[in-house]
């Protein structure tokens, strides 16, 4: 009687607790290590970009300090910063102007890039007829066609605008017709057995397929419309940054020209990263393969 009380025949809860409890610790531990790894990037993305930063002008000052760099040829950090409280409210005010050409050119740039990689998927006798015009205006070096659009639109904001559509216009089609053409084509075939409309078909099945390729030229544009910008305000300009480093380097103020670089470079930063938010509040399953 004692062997069978030691060797129970039959499942007892002794057996599956165990079992249980370790799946238990382990969906604990699965839920922190998926937890973890997001704070971890989070940090991260803020830590290590600070850090490299501090590393880069620490690099910087002391290479001003062991050469004996005079501060005409590279300024030291202090004299960036002490320009910048010299002249901070200079800077913003011109700071306003760049951002807005760039804002509008990269507006326009979006609007033109998403029309024409429409029309370029939608026809082959269209593509034919546009992609080697888009590849020649491509080819052309930007900054010899500032003097021309000065010539042809003044000294206002327009030629300005028109060199950030220019500069920045060509990712977007590219990223544009290249969403628009990778769409499946069982989900098309499948969306017009229901039939649905070429509008329907576009709006529910193509445009949302397309969204993360195109939303990937429009990053790789958005770092182009401020320099865009900032070479249309180099050639002519009254105002802007471009101006601003434009009049510095003249007047050999290079603390002033570095201030003004820095601050298109922050610009820049901003910019981008309020992309990268648009996407992925738009596209929250992209941040959620990419996480």
């Amino acid at each position: 009687m004692e062997g069978t009380r030691g060797t129970p025949r039959g499942p007892s809860m002794a057996g599956v607790a165990p079992f249980g409890r370790i799946d238990v610790a382990k969906a604990g531990r699965a839920g922190s290590g998926a937890v973890r790894p997001r704070l971890k990037g989070r940090v991260s993305a803020v830590v290590l970009p600070a850090v490299g930063t501090v590393l880069v002008v620490g690099l910087w000052w002391l290479a001003t300090i062991v050469f004996e760099v005079e501060s005409f040829v590279l300024p030291a950090p202090p004299e960036v910063a002490e320009a910048f409280d010299r002249l901070g409210g200079y800077l913003i005010e011109n700071l306003w102007v760049t951002l807005a050409e760039t804002l509008q050119g990269f507006a326009l740039a979006t609007v033109l890039g998403l029309l024409l990689g429409l029309l370029i998927t939608s026809s082959w006798v269209v593509e034919q007829m546009l992609y080697p015009l888009l590849l020649a205006i491509n080819a052309i070096p930007k900054p010899a066609l500032a003097p021309l659009l000065v010539i042809w639109m003044g000294f206002g904001p327009e030629p300005k605008i028109v060199m950030v559509v220019l500069i920045c216009f060509f990712p977007i089609v590219l990223a544009a017709a290249t969403g628009l053409a990778s769409t499946p084509a069982d989900h098309v075939e499948l969306v017009r057995s229901l039939d649905a409309s070429r509008w329907q078909i576009f709006r529910k099945v193509r445009l949302p397929s397309a969204l993360p390729q195109i939303f990937i030229g429009l990053k790789a544009a958005m770092p182009l419309a401020v320099i865009g910008a900032v070479i249309g305000e180099l050639v002519a300009a009254d105002a802007g940054l471009g101006f601003v480093i434009n009049q510095a380097g003249g007047s050999a103020d290079t603390a002033l020209a570095f201030a003004a670089i820095a601050l298109l470079g922050l610009m820049a930063i901003v910019l981008f990263y309020a992309l990268v938010a648009i996407e992925r509040l738009l596209l929250p399953w992209v941040r959620q393969t990419t996480a």
